[in-house]
């Protein structure tokens, strides 16, 4: 049988992993954006401000938590004790599981205002991958739902 500790591991590793499935950097691209093609604007940043990406807030941790807490309660007490224990624990856990998961997947981003050459301001917000100050020359590529700054 497995112990509480070693499930513990194991759902803290789950998190982890769930938390770094739904990043996408400015400089990383999904399958399906791999050979599609994006349109290309040239521009010139105009400010950049620091901001942060929430984490991502999936099942999965409060699954993982609920799981460990429900384990874990269920060895409170015996008879309908251990039932009831089980219960909280499952709660608790999973309440716990998908803080856990919001914390670990949260990204700092940028939010970086360019003027393009149409004279056209836009805003791109981004993981902060890469560092852009205001006066650069910047491309902004678009397509298949996203948008991304590069130099």
């Amino acid at each position: 049988m497995i112990s509480i500790r070693s499930m513990a591991f194991l759902s803290a590793a789950a998190l982890a992993l769930a938390g770094c499935a739904g990043s996408q950097p400015g400089s990383s691209y999904s399958q399906s954006q791999a050979r599609g093609e994006m349109t290309v604007r040239m521009g010139v940043v105009e400010s950049v401000r620091q901001v942060t990406i929430e984490g991502d807030k999936t099942p999965v941790g409060a699954l993982a938590g609920g799981a460990i807490g429900g384990i874990a309660g269920s060895n409170v007490g015996g008879g309908r004790g251990s039932n009831v224990g089980a219960i909280l624990g499952a709660v608790a856990g999973g309440v716990a599981g998908n803080a856990i998961e919001e914390h670990v997947s949260k990204k700092a981003g940028l939010e970086i205002t360019i003027k393009l050459d149409s004279g056209q301001m836009i805003a791109v917000t981004q993981e902060a991958d890469e560092a852009f100050r205001p006066g650069e020359r910047v491309r902004v590529l678009s397509g298949h739902g996203a948008t991304r700054v590069s130099h």
